[in-house]
This record gives structure tokens, C-alpha cells and sequence, in this order.
């Protein structure tokens, strides 16, 4: 029982059951649209594995066409280990641990195993606290549920302790690796055609290449003890793996066993995760690939790693720009990481932002800098004023003795305006882009603002009673609070109407 990746139907999608070239054969076609066993967190992985085998596979056989057929597929992926006329680097399953198998190095041997019940343990995800997502409950699992762990760990996982060292492309063990791209749209949704989105990753990528520049597959290569692989050795689009693990059967079921390594798999500490990874934004003065760290997917985030106007920060990575024939459809962005701590997770954090087939074109230009640059000016001026508002209230209306205590008062319903401010902010960048004459944009501009405000009146509003403040006081503070919001706002008006005096 080796569960053969290259002949058996492992795979199940929204189309049926597929071995893994004719997994890639029917996406060629057009025709999967989603993998029902796919856990949400081990989406980015499972889509940048499949994008990094096939163009290395066609690459190496010479091919810049995707096959439609699962027998070109299955020729190109045996061409990626033709030193293995066994197929074992394709098998789940390794009946010989001196051979590697899916995933999984060869046994160098004088290694300590220890056992591992479940694929959703094997993964890659960390909580503290066992209760974002349940671990070791996938008791009855399926091969394909050990194979989205594998990919999912091996291609993505951070450091986990002594013997327990992380992938390299991703700028130190308690970082993240990113995937930041656009996506193909499923016709009439916001929701990405998981088909179009490989074939879109994988023609970009194809494009590029001229031929294999090093390894490509990491685990048919034999790891002994503290040997390393240079990062000046691999492929830019090779497969990684980080841990040992094997696969085996005990009584009919499929248990794993995991050992560690007294040192990283690849030695790209150097690199801080600069490694060729096209989904990976860099930062432009030090080279550093981008990690969420213990954050979310904000607008003010994807503004510094997209539109970022002056002292550009980070270089957006090749498969988040657009190319020329990608205008006559609306696009998706697409931003997924874990955000992650000292060998724990703060959770997966994802966002898809619909970008209508008229920016797409114009998405990385001047124009899209600017305007983002000022919707982030009225957002401030508008939460500068709720700030100021309910401070004023929390120092009893004593305008004289606002401090540090006063303003921590206003934090939770700034970050509520921000929230909606947050969800309003793409569709305004589109909208402000769109526009051809100047007269109305300064219109626009003024909608908008009146919309803030009215939600930083409302969020004043829900915090006045959970602000402290004596009753003798509280009359005061809160007329003095609701001027100070006033005065704010007023501010806010009075560049739109300097604008629109100027127009």
C-alpha cells in the first residue's frame, strides 16, 4: 500500500477523484473549481505547491503549453525524478525508508521517531491554546488529508523548537511565509477560480524561465546529519521541505513518524527569505522578504506593501502585477499568511480584494499611490477627531489636563471606525480612480468624508457610557467631548470645500 500520487485517484475536487497529474491535466482544462477536503489554512500552500511543480516540470521537459491530458502531465512530473525509475518520491507511502517518498526524505538511519496519529497534528499549525482549531481529530483521514498536511508543513512551516527548524523562504523562524498574488475571478463572484489562478501563476511564471538553474525537488535528496543545501545550488522555484517525516500503515490505517535535524534542511538564513519566491513581497532597502508577524491584512498594510507613495518600502512581488492581458477581466487580490509569534501562530489570516477590470491595469501606477495616500489623510483627520472627542470626555471636559490615561479611553472605539473604515477603503480607491473629470472628484471626496463622520458620531455615541467620568462632571464633559468631535470633523469639511473653492 504505497499510494501512488502519479496513478491514484487520491485527489478528491468538486469534479471527482484525481491522481495528481490528472489533478493538473483537468485544471489545464478549465474545469476544478475547489477541494472539498482543503482546510482553509493550507489553501496558499496547497496553490503555490502546485504552481512550483508544474512550471518546474514543464520547464525541465521543455514545455511551455499546459497538457490536457494526464498523461503529459505524468511524463513531466517523472522527468523531476528520473533517478528513481520506481516512482518512490510519488508514493504517500515509502515501502523502503532508504528511499524518499512523497514529501518525505529517505531515513539516513540512527534516528529517534516518534509517532504522530493524526494529519491535522502533522500539520503545520500552531495555537495556544487548542481552541482556534482543533488538533488530532482527523481520526478516520483519507491519503489526500496526509497529503494537504505534508504540503501545508512542509512548505510553510515555521521553527518549532530544538531539532525543529523552518523553511527558508521566509525571513526567520518566527516569521511567515506570504502569499500575496492576483487571481482570476469565477464569473459573476468575488470568490477565486482556483483553475484559472494556477494556469494564470503557472503562464507568468512559465514566461520567465529558461531552463531548470538548480534543484528543483528537495526530498528525493539525501539529508544527513547536519548537511546542509545552498541556497546557490536550488532552483528559485524549488519545493522545499523542512522536517523529517515518514509515512507508514499499522493496521490498515496510515500513522506518520517525525524525527528532528540538527539543522535546517537549506542554509538561507543569510537570504532573511529572500529565496525567488514570486508571491513574496521585498523590502526594498534590505532585501527582506515581507512576514505578517501578529497582525492583520489591513488597508493601511496593503497600502504599504502595494501604493506606498513616497520612500517605497517594498518591492510587490511578480505575481501580484498585473500583465497586459489580464485588463479584460476583473481580478482578484489575494493575501493570506499566518500570523505568527515566537513558535505559535496568531491564526491564518486571509483577504480577498475585488479589483474591477478597469483598474487592473492601473492597479501598480502613480495615480493609485495618490489617491490611496489621501484617502489614508481623511481617514486620520476623521479618527484624529474622534480621539480628541472622547478624551475630552474621559478628562471630565478639562481640556487642560488631557493625557496619555484620557486618550487610551477612545482606543476601542477608534479601532471599531477603523474597522468600517477598513471595509470601505478599496471600494473608495476604486471609485476616486475612476473618475475623469476633476470637478467630481472633489464631490466624491466629500461623500465620503460625510460617511466617516457619521460613523465616528455613532461610535462617540456607543462609548459615552463605558468612559468613567463623575456625575458633577459628566454634563460638561460630555458638551465639551461632542465640540471637540465637532471642531475635528468641521476640519475634515473645510479641506473639502478649500478644494472645492480651488476647483
Amino acid at each position: 500500500m504505497t499510494h501512488d500520487l502519479l496513478h491514484e485517484p487520491l485527489i478528491q475536487t468538486d469534479r471527482g477523484w484525481h491522481s495528481l497529474p490528472g489533478l493538473l491535466a483537468s485544471m489545464a482544462r478549465g474545469e476544478v473549481q475547489g477541494f472539498p477536503a482543503l482546510r482553509p489554512h493550507q489553501r496558499p500552500a496547497w496553490h503555490m505547491f502546485l504552481v512550483q511543480l508544474a512550471v518546474l516540470a514543464l520547464d525541465k521537459a521543455g514545455q511551455h503549453e499546459l497538457p490536457l491530458a494526464e498523461e503529459g502531465w505524468c511524463a513531466a512530473l517523472r522527468g523531476l525524478t528520473a533517478a528513481f525509475p520506481g516512482d518512490a518520491p510519488w508514493h504517500l507511502v515509502g515501502a523502503d525508508r532508504n528511499l524518499p517518498a512523497f514529501l518525505q526524505p529517505a531515513d539516513p538511519g540512527g534516528l529517534k521517531w516518534s509517532p504522530v496519529a493524526t494529519p491535522d497534528a502533522l500539520d503545520m499549525l500552531i495555537t495556544s491554546r487548542n481552541h482556534d482549531i482543533k488538533r488530532e481529530i482527523a481520526r478516520q483521514a483519507a491519503p489526500q488529508d496526509w497529503i494537504f498536511a505534508l504540503v501545508s508543513l512542509q512548505t510553510m512551516e515555521g521553527f518549532g523548537g530544538a531539532g525543529n527548524y523552518g523553511i527558508a523562504r521566509m525571513n526567520g523562524g518566527s516569521s511567515s511565509r506570504v502569499m500575496l498574488g492576483l487571481a482570476p475571478a469565477r464569473v459573476g463572484s468575488a470568490q477565486v477560480d482556483p483553475s484559472a489562478w494556477w494556469a494564470r501563476d503557472v503562464a507568468r511564471l512559465l514566461a520567465t524561465r529558461q531552463g531548470p538553474e538548480g534543484k528543483a525537488l528537495l526530498w528525493p535528496e539525501p539529508w544527513p546529519e547536519g548537511r546542509e543545501l545552498e541556497l546557490a545550488a536550488l532552483d528559485p522555484l524549488f519545493i522545499e521541505i523542512c522536517r523529517r517525516v515518514r509515512l507508514v500503515v499499522q493496521d490498515g490505517r496510515i500513522l506518520a513518524e517525525r524525527s528532528t535535524s540538527k539543522g535546517p534542511r537549506v542554509a538561507g538564513k543569510e537570504a532573511k527569505g529572500n529565496t525567488g519566491d514570486p508571491w513574496a513581497p521585498l523590502h526594498v532597502a534590505e532585501g527582506k522578504s515581507f512576514t505578517l508577524g501578529e497582525q492583520d491584512w489591513t488597508h493601511e498594510l496593503l497600502v504599504r506593501l502595494l501604493f506606498k507613495k513616497d520612500n517605497r518600502e517594498w518591492h510587490a512581488p511578480p505575481l501580484a502585477r498585473s500583465h497586459a492581458e489580464e485588463a479584460r477581466e476583473p481580478m482578484l487580490l489575494v493575501a493570506e499568511a499566518f500570523s505568527r509569534g515566537n513558535s505559535k501562530t496568531d491564526g491564518f489570516k486571509s483577504r480577498v480584494v475585488p479589483v474591477p477590470k478597469a483598474m487592473v491595469a492601473h492597479i501598480f501606477g502613480e495615480k493609485p499611490a495618490l489617491v490611496a495616500a489621501e484617502i489614508l489623510e481623511d481617514i486620520a483627520v476623521v479618527d484624529l477627531a474622534l480621539r480628541n472627542g472622547l478624551a475630552t470626555v474621559a478628562a471630565g471636559g478639562d481640556r487642560e489636563k488631557l493625557g496619555k490615561p484620557h486618550y487610551a479611553r477612545s482606543l476601542p472605539a477608534r479601532a471599531a471606525l477603523r474597522r468600517k473604515a477598513d471595509a470601505l477603503f478599496f471600494p473608495e480607491l476604486w471609485l476616486r480612480l475612476a473618475i475623469k473629470a476633476d470637478a467630481d472628484f472633489a464631490p466624491l471626496r466629500f461623500a465620503f468624508l460625510e460617511r466617516l463622520a457619521a460613523e465616528a458620531r455613532a461610535e462617540f455615541h456607543a462609548a459615552l457610557p463605558g468612559i468613567p467620568c463623575t456625575s458633577l462632571m459628566r454634563p460638561r464633559a460630555e458638551v465639551r467631548g461632542a465640540q471637540a468631535l465637532a471642531r475635528g470633523l468641521y476640519v475634515a469639511m473645510r479641506v473639502y470645500r478649500q478644494e472645492k473653492a480651488d476647483a
